[in-house]
């Protein structure tokens, strides 16, 4: 699980560089839209489809959350190196979370 650790910054360094490099395009793609003087009703449905943005740092938020508390989970059961027991337990917590996000964004669309 050691070696795991430089493996999962990795990854986390990579994701958090990504997520900040579509904020900034959003972001400046919304602003040339708006500076623009005559916005038609194309423009408005590339706004909205920028602002869906929001609801995917909701779905990562959720899985990352509930990965971790897989991960916390899997310190205090009881396994040896070989078992597929931990791919097991942390797969279930996340597909907990994705099933979490996709009722929470069911509700909110009613």
């Amino acid at each position: 699980m050691k070696h795991l650790a430089p493996f999962i910054v990795m990854i986390a360094l990579l994701i958090a560089i990504a997520v900040i490099i579509v904020v900034i395009t959003n972001y400046n793609l919304k602003r040339k839209i708006l500076n623009k003087e005559n916005i038609d009703e194309r423009m408005y449905m590339i706004l909205n489809n920028l602002t869906g943005f929001n609801t995917e740092m909701l779905k990562w938020g959720i899985i990352l959350l509930f990965g971790g508390a897989g991960l916390i989970a899997l310190e205090f059961l009881p396994h040896n190196e070989n078992s597929p027991l931990p791919y097991g337990v942390l797969t279930v917590f996340v597909a907990l979370g994705f099933l979490t996000y996709y009722f929470l964004m069911k509700n909110q669309k009613k």
